[in-house]
């Protein structure tokens, strides 16, 4: 028996020994010979990926459902959440997995004593969390990138409060411009890569950008805490050595796309969406062109095309008739239903916003369906086709962003400079961005001569906001302008405020997803959602009485 016994021991302990050995070797085969631990990676093989998705976002919102919203352009089909507002359960995943990344290469960048990447991923961590707090709230801050080590606290973090994110945001600019302050050998020595795909390893333009953002966040916030927004944004201003800005479109945060395939392409272009339909279906708002057309603006030639086939209505025109001639569509008043709006602009006509269930029909389009190409109505200029281009740029910061917000600094009172000088300047920076600055003192000379309102002023930088409208609805949701109006076929009969938090969050971490719907105010456009509403007002809002 105790023979069978030691035979039945030996071949357990074979066996363990093989299976052992097996599961080494799985361990072995399992681990990517190529790949790189967290621990070990140098942030450059990262870097382009952080600053190519947070710049790719900017498009993707500025040219997509917030230029719907801040109305520079409308959708002919397929346009629910472009034109109508039709939003739900919509995810910031995008934005976390970002910040993720940007947490290892700032992590590695201190254990290298890298202070240019640092620096860089100081810039891209306010930045993204930036974009998350002013776009939802509240959000997972303090504890949302520490779920690898452990405990309830990191796993379901709660939410901060957005006072508290943009304090954190300003923080981490602030020191972001003192890190940044090397000499640019060492910047490149540590770019070795050349990965940075928006400054080149520029340590002084990221510097500019990280003070920019700095007066973009004093400005967010000036409506809840003006003496702070004001000491701030004059701190920066009085010292141009120690917090130097974007002055000047050479120092624009920008990144261009290599449109070598349909990832890394103009997202409307008809060169790898090869039925062209991302790029048809997007036309100009009525809003946008009119703004434009009353002010003599040049910038309409660059952004839009003029109407394929205009429209000629006249009772001089015999009965029935409903024709094309020489590129004109002649039709006569008797062809046209009683109470159906028409644009006869011989030139720009834009979609008016929200026009209805099929907006491809608009200015008695014939046989218009879901998406049909409208040549009654000018689409946006050709030059969105193309994958790539010397003005298809993801534009993360911009000279003229930053007058306008000095501008608007001086019209508070603070001492920043003249505010029409300032005015001017924004101007300026916006035509030279889009190649007609040789037009600009002919544009001033006209109805966008400086008035010294606020309303102008905006609405300037509304218009400047052209492919990067989400930094235009910011401003909207603080000042009320430009002062839009929802379309018939809207869900609300204003515009919304925020996006919804989404439901995995609400059900995951309910208890935390929770506390910050509840810090939410609700306006007379909730319901019926509940406060968590893309009509109700974050802490930013709260009690400022704008928009609504």
């Amino acid at each position: 028996m105790k023979i069978a016994t030691n035979k039945l021991i030996a071949t357990l302990a074979l066996s363990t020994a093989f299976l052992l050995g097996c599961q080494d070797d799985l361990i072995n085969k399992n681990e990517n010979p190529n790949g790189v631990s967290p621990d070990n990676v140098h942030p450059n093989l990262m870097l382009a990926t952080v600053l190519t998705e947070s710049s790719r976002n900017v498009v993707d919102l500025g040219c997509g459902n917030i230029a719907g919203v801040m109305q520079h352009t409308q959708k002919n089909g397929w346009a629910g959440g472009h034109n109508n507002y039709d939003w739900s359960n919509q995810s910031w995943a995008e934005y976390y997995n970002i910040l993720r990344d940007n947490k290892v290469i700032y992590e590695r960048a201190v254990a290298m004593d890298f202070p240019f990447h640092q620096g860089v991923a100081l810039v891209m961590r306010a930045y993204n969390f930036g974009m998350i707090t002013d776009l939802w709230g509240d959000a997972p801050y303090t504890n949302a990138l520490n779920a690898s080590e452990g405990g309830n606290e990191n796993l379901l973090p709660a939410f901060d409060t957005q006072d508290v994110i943009y304090e954190g945001i300003l923080a981490d600019l602030e020191m972001a411009n003192t890190v940044l302050a090397v000499d640019e050998s060492q910047a490149q020595n540590e770019n070795i890569y050349g990965t940075d795909v928006i400054y080149g390893g520029d340590p002084l333009q990221w510097r500019r950008f990280a003070n920019s953002l700095m007066l973009r966040y004093y400005m967010r916030i000036s409506g809840k805490e003006p003496a702070m927004a004001q000491a701030g944004v004059e701190k920066i201003v009085s010292d141009p050595d120690q917090y130097p800005i974007i002055t000047s479109i050479e120092n624009d945060a920008t990144m261009s796309y290599v449109g070598n395939g349909s990832d890394d392409a103009w997202p409307s272009n008809s060169v790898f969406d090869l039925g062209g339909s991302q790029y048809t279906r997007i036309q100009m708002c009525e809003t946008l062109v009119d703004a434009l057309q009353t002010r003599n603006d040049p910038r309409i030639a660059v952004w839009a095309e003029k109407v394929e086939v205009p429209l000629v209505v006249s009772d001089t025109l015999s009965a029935e008739t409903n024709t094309i001639v020489d590129g004109v569509r002649y039709i006569s008043p008797d062809q046209i239903p009683p109470g159906i709006p028409y644009n006869t602009d011989p030139e720009y006509v834009g979609l008016p916003p929200a026009v209805g269930n099929i907006p491809a029909g608009y200015n008695l389009n014939a046989g218009a369906g879901q998406g049909s190409a409208n040549p009654h109505v000018s689409a946006i200029s050709d030059m969105y086709r193309d994958a790539t281009g010397p003005m298809l740029l993801a534009r993360l910061a911009s000279a003229a962003e930053v007058h306008f917000i000095l501008a608007e600094a001086a019209l508070n009172g603070w001492a920043v400079g003249d505010a029409q000088t300032l005015y001017n300047a924004g101007v300026k920076a916006s035509l030279e961005t889009w190649g007609v600055g040789d037009q600009y003192e002919a544009y001033l000379a006209g109805p966008a001569a400086f008035d010294g309102t606020l309303e102008q002023l905006i609405t300037q930088k509304w218009i400047a906001s052209w492919t990067a409208a989400t930094e235009a609805w910011f401003d909207y949701r603080r000042t009320g302008f430009p002062a839009l109006e929802a379309g018939d076929a809207a869900r609300r009969s204003a515009l919304p405020l925020r996006f919804y938090y989404m439901q995995d969050e609400l059900t995951v971490n309910e208890s935390n997803a929770m506390e910050a719907v509840n810090r939410l105010e609700e306006t007379a456009f909730t319901s019926p959602d509940g406060k968590n509403s893309a009509w109700s007002k974050p802490w930013v809002l709260q009690g400022t009485g704008e928009p609504y």
